[in-house]
């Protein structure tokens, strides 16, 4: 009896892995300038690098305790917005590739190199993205359903999107305009079960086909950048109720976070670290 229990236990523990679109992330924490981070937000100035800190911390903290491994890479003082590390590639894990971004926003080129060698130190095959096509991670909607999508946007162009076919060659990628968000994942996210949660005056939905579509208030975009951690469970930014309360309805177990200081720099939930997806 007791080895059937484990193995059972074992059972369930590798499907909710096999949901989960990852098991592995990198993070890197931010830096005392953060202040001089790219972005449009009045408060940016405002930020406070010790709460920031704190912030950071907590995120990793909820992370590991849902099982996520979590590699921390040391801050780049040199690099305000290096904390977004997303942006610095996409990751598959089962294939141990990457694709090294080349940022649109020409400040951050950099922060990609230590990630780069981080990755190869694990044996990854690293692909760069080159010149003139840029690509940002931000902008990379990946699903479990053998669909990429990719925002055509201010920080990644037509070329990029060609570099992301290229790396994701079978999938089908949808190369998807986007000019009210600076990155895709700002506007729509994947949360498991074929679904996609969207604020549709951002973004237009109609290029999201085949899958269902969960409504975000235009007054809570913010909260659409959130992340899908497997078995129903979402990580979502702290205070946005009515977000909170869609996701429950729909059957989702809602984790929230605080991330304030990280909004005042442009970023979101999940932003802050850099998927090693398993696809």
């Amino acid at each position: 009896m007791e080895k059937f229990k484990y193995q059972y236990t074992l059972l369930v523990f590798n499907v909710v892995l096999y949901m989960r679109l990852f098991n592995s992330v990198v993070v890197r924490p931010p830096v005392k300038g953060i202040t001089k981070c790219v972005s449009t937000h009045p408060l940016r100035h405002t930020v406070s690098y010790d709460l920031a800190v704190k912030q950071h911390e907590n995120y990793v903290k909820i992370l590991r305790e849902e099982g996520i491994e979590v590699y921390k890479l040391p801050p780049l003082e040199e690099h305000p917005d290096s904390v977004f590390i997303q942006d610095t590639g996409v990751v598959r894990s089962p294939s141990k590739s990457a694709l090294i971004a080349r940022f649109g926003e020409p400040s951050r080129r950099g922060e990609e190199v230590s990630v780069r060698e981080f990755l190869r130190g694990m044996g990854f095959t690293v692909v760069d993205v080159k010149e003139p096509a840029t690509l940002e991670g931000g902008d990379v909607l990946v699903t479990k359903e053998g669909v990429i999508f990719v925002g055509v946007t201010s920080r990644t162009n037509l070329q990029g999107v060609e570099a992301l076919r290229r790396f994701f060659k079978e999938y089908k990628v949808i190369s998807v305009p986007t000019d009210k968000v600076f990155h895709l994942l700002a506007a729509v996210n994947y949360i498991g079960n074929k679904t996609l949660v969207i604020v549709p005056e951002l973004v237009d939905p109609s290029y999201f086909t085949g899958f269902k579509l969960i409504r975000i208030p235009l007054e809570e975009a913010y909260a659409a950048n959130m992340l899908y951690l497997g078995d129903n469970k979402v990580l979502v930014p702290e205070g946005y109720p009515k977000t909170s309360e869609i996701l429950k309805r729909e059957g989702y177990r809602v984790i929230e976070v605080d991330v304030s200081e990280f909004r005042k720099c442009d970023g979101g939930v999940t932003c802050l670290s850099l998927a090693l997806y398993e696809v």
